[in-house]
C-alpha cells in the first residue's frame, strides 16, 4: 500500500490535482478528506487537503 498527499488553497485546485492523480493506472483504496480554515490579519484562509491510500 502507497499514501499520496494533496494540499491545495482553493477546492477546484484539489479536485484538479486528484483528477490528474486518479488518470494514471492506480488501485484506489479510499481517499480522507479534510478542511482547515485560519485567520491572517483579516483575510480568512482555507487548507484543502486529501491523503490517498492506493496500490
Amino acid at each position: 500500500m502507497k499514501v499520496k498527499v494533496f494540499d491545495e488553497g482553493h477546492e477546484k485546485d484539489l479536485e484538479g490535482a486528484i483528477n490528474e492523480f486518479l488518470k494514471t493506472d492506480v488501485k484506489v483504496i479510499d481517499i480522507k478528506f479534510s478542511v482547515a480554515t485560519s485567520v491572517f490579519s483579516e483575510e480568512q484562509v482555507y487548507c484543502f487537503s486529501a491523503l490517498i491510500l492506493y496500490e
